[in-house]
């Protein structure tokens, strides 16, 4: 997985691309979510464009960066998933933890 963060006024965007699997991914999106809410930005947005498959423990890193901002007083919201990746959120129900969106345009008005 890579991360290519895109700030939007007060929001920031990371533009993820590659397969989410865990082992290194989970310590590089820990601490990307850990700098931004130590340099204040709490409502970030996940472009979900360039990744092709998340995996369980891919699912997983997206839960412990959600509950880290939650416990911020922050949001976390997810934008431009493949339909393939949106399956295994519906399988895993986990559709109704985070909040998607079709277009990061609609993401980025919902947290305005």
């Amino acid at each position: 997985m890579k991360i290519k963060q895109n700030p939007r006024d007060d929001i920031m965007v990371l533009e993820l691309s590659g397969k989410i699997m865990g082992g290194p991914d989970f310590d590089l999106f820990k601490g990307q979510i850990a700098e931004l809410i130590e340099s204040g930005h709490k409502d970030i947005i996940l472009d979900f464009g360039g990744v092709p498959w998340i995996n369980s423990t891919g699912l997983g890193i997206l839960i412990t960066g959600h509950l880290s901002l939650k416990n911020a007083g922050g949001t976390l919201r997810i934008c431009n998933v493949r339909e393939r990746v949106l399956s295994i959120f519906y399988i895993s129900q986990l559709e109704k933890v985070f909040e998607v969106f079709p277009t990061c345009e609609e993401a980025l008005a919902s947290l305005k």
